[in-house]
């Protein structure tokens, strides 16, 4: 099947990628075997557009007043810049357009096509921190990220310095081939906005709604606990994807005039 000119059977096939020498790295990056679990909660809309640094990034509603927030756990185990582990806090935004509450978010699931603004990044590598940040403006810090896999659950946990930010644990759930998915990551490095695009492949997939199948307990003392605290997030996600095999290739990042 292809899709944005992508093959899924031979996913990376007919992609140049360039050398960056000074960062180590080749462009588009790869990442050729992968593990994923990704909680999506609603939020206040209020609290959340007071993390986005542009007036043009508008929170994506379910329903007027609740936008959502992803939470994601991902285990890298071969790509482009060696095995890593990350962590990703996102707000799914709409760039520019005005959103419509609960139009705009079933848009974007039926084209399976997101658009969103990283609030959170941390990374358990040097290498991919340097280069999401400085070539890109990520907002990546180093922290520990384990990622334990029961027999029913993947538990992750992040933490700073001994503290613990947050666990997310999810369900494995029974899987079948995924659609390719597109997203469109916005991030503001030197005041300049930027986008890129990360194509995933999800090898085994399975999204589930409700609750039941993932949860969030939030840390104490950290900054990012304090931050998250006050989003008036929903007790459960209304939605949770379980990737335990996917592909990526995340392309680099590029000023947003540059269409």
């Amino acid at each position: 099947m292809k899709k944005w000119g992508l093959d899924t059977d031979n996913f990376f096939h007919g992609l140049d990628q360039l050398e960056n020498p000074e960062y180590e790295v080749r462009l588009p990056i790869f990442y050729y075997d992968n593990t994923a679990i990704t909680a999506i909660y609603t939020a206040s809309t209020r609290q959340v557009k007071k993390h986005l640094p542009r007036s043009e990034m508008h929170p994506v509603e379910m329903f007027p007043g609740r936008c959502l927030v992803a939470f994601s756990a991902f285990e890298y185990r071969r790509t482009d810049i060696d095995p890593y582990n990350e962590f990703s806090i996102t707000a799914i935004i709409s760039y520019g357009n005005r959103q419509i509450p609960g139009l705009t978010s079933s848009w974007y699931m039926l084209r399976n096509c997101f658009s969103a603004y990283i609030l959170h990044l941390p990374v358990t590598s040097e290498r991919a921190r340097r280069g999401g940040v400085e070539l890109c403006g990520y907002p990546k810090f180093i922290a520990d990220i384990s990622l334990s896999h029961e027999s029913a659950h993947i538990t992750c946990t992040v933490e700073e310095n001994g503290r613990r930010i947050l666990s997310l644990r999810g369900k494995k759930t029974r899987v079948s081939k995924g659609r390719l998915a597109r997203f469109i990551l916005y991030t503001v490095k030197n005041g300049i906005p930027l986008k890129a695009n990360l194509y995933v492949n999800p090898l085994q997939f399975r999204q589930t709604m409700g609750p039941g199948n993932a949860r969030l307990d939030i840390g104490g003392d950290h900054r990012i606990c304090r931050e998250l605290k006050d989003l008036d997030l929903s007790r459960w996600p209304v939605m949770y994807q379980y990737m335990p095999s996917y592909q990526a290739i995340l392309f680099n990042s590029r000023n947003i005039i540059d269409d």
